[in-house]
């Protein structure tokens, strides 16, 4: 039999439907947004958030950044989380991928035009929101890949 005939053209795909999809998206991006939440309660960023909608309260910010995080978490998940998202390792690279291209487009990019700073403003705070991508990205990754599979790996 050929390789060709073997089915190991695609041995990694999840072929998860929809509706799973959604959940990993939503589960995924509120484990990821709750871990990074509590990182930029830390450093006083929540009410750079809700400035976004007018507000200084950092239980506004943390509701916003909630509902950001499902919001990406569910782009990553219904687009693409039958071809990427396929095991723990890959779940890690992409997710670690995919923070550090959010953390360009948030924090370095429409944030910016949305408060009138400098876009690609680079300086220790910038470099802590790439660590808070990065593990956001991370956990959004590992804990789809659970719900794709439908267990913990």
């Amino acid at each position: 039999m050929s390789a060709s005939n073997t089915g190991a053209q695609h041995p990694r795909t999840v072929a998860a439907p929809l509706g799973r999809r959604i959940l990993a998206g939503v589960v995924g991006g509120l484990a990821g947004g709750v871990v990074f939440g509590m990182m930029m309660a830390l450093m006083g960023m929540l009410p750079v958030i809700a400035s976004m909608v007018g507000s200084s309260s950092a239980w506004v910010g943390f509701a916003m950044h909630l509902m950001i995080s499902i919001v990406i978490g569910l782009g990553l998940t219904v687009l693409f989380g039958n071809w990427l998202l396929t095991g723990s390792g890959r779940g890690v690279l992409v997710g670690l991928v995919y923070g550090a291209i959010w953390w360009v487009l948030g924090p370095l990019v429409m944030m910016p035009l949305m408060l009138g700073m400098p876009m690609f403003s680079v300086d220790m705070t910038s470099v802590l929101s790439l660590m808070g991508h990065l593990i956001y990205g991370t956990i959004l990754g590992l804990t789809a890949v659970g719900v794709l599979k439908g267990r913990h790996e």
